[in-house]
């Protein structure tokens, strides 16, 4: 299945991600898990790797790469650590939104400077009052002369409290067609990030509060014209979010089934390895199908995806697939380490707290049925994939 989609440069590239995990993040989780706190010094030597720019093309310093292999970078580190994974995800989520709706002056300034890892992006939509309903958002724009004046506060913001540039959608009218973005610097006067709380999980990654207090930004820095906001948002979410946080779950997966097997071969009961109960094979052979149906999803969405085909179907089936297929997998998985899973020292807890976090951004599992339940009645009014197919299809290989 592998083979199906990958080429040479995907199983290369899936090598060098693999390695850097396994000899620059590893060592440093004991680390992350005791601050519970951003790593902003991991998070800069990652993107230095380039690996930011695996979807902005090589006119603009990214590698021009695609999604699937976007999807393997983010996948290797997950299965290290999550909280990396989504530092990436949440990068290149950032980046695309000056991909699709910025101006040509707007992408030579930030795309190379993201692609060199030299700028973290991010995007903050979600606000405490409105959650995943976009148009309920408060914070506001007001135009005022060549600057807009920005008010109000965004939460849930991945690269929250490492980022350099936010892309952020605020109201600056009423209705759908209301909402606009802009491209906020973090040394913006005016901007502010809240204090950085610790969560369940994904140590090392940020996701918190950004403040707008009459921040002014200058009219160069919106994102296309006035009431693009929502195809932003939008568009973000479906192309982007659902795929990253996909990779994300994927990693994990990975992770929980090579610890769970690595388990059972150490621990011994009644004379054998634990694997040779009938019982634990049973589980072991569940998570290893489990495995290979989400893989085959993910792959498949994001192939759909490099094509410049409609795969909005493809992306939210891949999300629920493998957010949900991680979360019951990290549970069985705990289920055979029984009580040895309780303790830190494994890391079998971690992935699962890690795995949790993937269910409620881009949209949760009920979220992602009631857009499939759509597909299945046929009222679905249109696709992102098929209206930006011109700027997510690959470049042909050099």
């Amino acid at each position: 299945m592998d083979g199906y989609f990958t080429n040479p440069l995907h199983h290369r590239l899936r090598g060098r991600v693999r390695d850097f995990a396994e000899r620059e993040v590893r060592p440093r989780i004991p680390a992350m898990e005791a601050s519970r706190t951003a790593h902003r010094e991991l998070s800069r030597l990652i993107a230095r790797q380039g690996w930011l720019g695996a979807t902005i093309s090589r006119d603009h310093g990214g590698m021009g790469a695609g999604h699937l292999a976007k999807t393997i970078i983010i996948e290797e580190l997950s299965r290290v650590s999550g909280a990396m994974g989504a530092m990436v995800q949440a990068s290149q989520l950032g980046a695309a939104k000056i991909v699709h709706f910025g101006n040509e002056e707007q992408k030579k300034s930030w795309l190379p400077l993201i692609s060199a890892g030299d700028c973290l992006p991010t995007i903050a939509v979600t606000e405490a009052e409105s959650g995943g309903h976009v148009l309920g958002m408060a914070a506001t724009a007001v135009r005022d002369g060549d600057e807009y004046i920005l008010n109000g506060r965004k939460v849930y913001v991945g690269n929250s409290h490492v980022g350099d540039l936010h892309g952020v959608v605020v109201r600056t009218g009423p209705g759908s067609g209301g909402l606009t973005a802009f491209l906020v610097e973090s040394d913006r006067p005016g901007f502010s990030t809240g204090e950085q709380l610790p969560a369940m999980g994904l140590h090392g990654f940020s996701f918190g509060e950004l403040f707008f207090r009459d921040c002014r930004v200058p009219v160069r820095n919106r994102l296309g014209a006035e009431g693009d906001g929502l195809a932003v948002a939008y568009s973000s979410s479906v192309l982007y979010g659902r795929a990253n946080l996909t990779a994300v779950s994927l990693g994990i997966h990975q992770a929980i089934l090579d610890e769970t097997t690595r388990f059972c071969a150490q621990r011994h009961r009644y004379g054998k390895p634990l694997h040779d109960l009938p019982s634990i094979k049973l589980k072991l052979g569940k998570l290893q199908s489990s495995l290979m149906t989400a893989r085959l999803a993910a792959y498949h969405a994001v192939h759909l995806l490099d094509q410049g085909l409609p795969c909005d179907a493809e992306l939210m089936n891949a999300k629920l697939i493998n957010v949900e297929s991680a979360i019951d997998s990290a549970r069985s998985a705990m289920e055979i380490h029984a009580a040895a899973g309780l303790f830190t020292d494994r890391p079998i807890e971690r992935y699962l707290r890690d795995a949790l976090h993937m269910f409620a951004p881009a949209g949760t599992s009920d979220v992602q049925l009631l857009r499939l339940a759509e597909v299945a009645l046929g009222t679905v009014k249109g696709q992102w994939s098929q209206r930006l197919s011109e700027t997510v299809r690959l470049e042909p290989a050099v």
